[in-house]
């Protein structure tokens, strides 16, 4: 395998998931470039199957107890049972990552202990990027006057377009969900609403960072999301900011009541 391997001992989870997310970062990075030119759909199995290993075996070496939720593992469900479960994605966004130059991919990693998401990070590897819930990032700046909704190039939801018109935003074209979720964080973006399909990996670590940078996450319909479930399949995500919460989910409200 190549790349650096984190830090034997992290002094925090905070700290864990940083250096796992960073690590597996360089592995995808180092990857993307010695199979320059390779077929996009090996390039994307080969970057799955060798940031999924090295979170694992890190994860397993450090805080050997916990259990692991990952996208490309086999869901065992003993976590059920586990007060402490890590939750994370290897590899979010396959497609741009197969892309040369595109930097809107990403790796999560989430803690989940005792009902509720207590760690996480979000490397966004071709930027040089890492967010984490410690320290949180900073908030950003105000709200323009024009809201920016990050959306799907291929598969944007039709809600989108409801709150786009309610609020007279604009919409901004990204790749991975996690992408879309640390611009928000970043003041890049101001609304990320997902409607078309995830798991938990998909948002935990981005939902985790999301908070600790004092924004609003929730279901669609305004519920709280909730991980480490029997099923892993949450199918839908609104990331914006807090002063946005509000009209935002208006607007969604009104589309689900036709």
């Amino acid at each position: 395998m190549t790349g650096r391997s984190p830090r034997p001992s992290p002094a925090s989870d905070h700290e864990l998931a940083v250096s796992v997310a960073r690590s597996a970062g360089e592995v995808l990075l180092d990857l993307r470039d010695a199979w320059s030119g390779a077929p996009a759909d090996q390039l994307r199995a080969e970057g799955d199957r060798r940031s999924h290993r090295l979170i694992v075996e890190a994860l397993a070496r450090v805080r050997p107890d916990d259990a692991v939720l990952s996208e490309e593992g086999a869901d065992d469900p003993a976590r059920l049972e586990r007060a402490r479960v890590w939750v994370v994605d290897p590899l979010d966004g396959t497609r741009e990552y197969a892309e040369p130059g595109r930097a809107d991919w990403a790796v999560h990693v989430a803690l989940w202990s005792a009902g509720d998401l207590v760690a996480g990070a979000v490397a966004v590897p071709a930027r040089q990027l890492c967010l984490a819930t410690e320290p949180p990032p900073v908030p950003p700046g105000p709200v323009p006057r024009r809201p920016r909704l990050v959306v799907s190039r291929s598969r944007p939801p039709a809600v989108v377009g409801a709150v786009r018109a309610a609020l007279d935003g604009e919409l901004v074209e990204m790749g991975s969900a996690g992408a879309k979720a640390m611009a928000v964080v970043l003041g890049e973006a101001d609304i990320y609403v997902h409607a078309g399909g995830q798991y938990e990996w998909d948002s935990a670590a981005p939902v985790a960072v999301a908070r600790a940078a004092g924004l609003h996450t929730s279901r669609l319909d305004g519920a709280p999301l909730h991980y480490n479930q029997p099923d892993p399949w949450l199918p839908d995500l609104v990331v914006c900011r807090p002063e946005l919460a509000s009209p935002v989910l208006e607007a969604l409200a009104a589309v689900a009541a036709g």
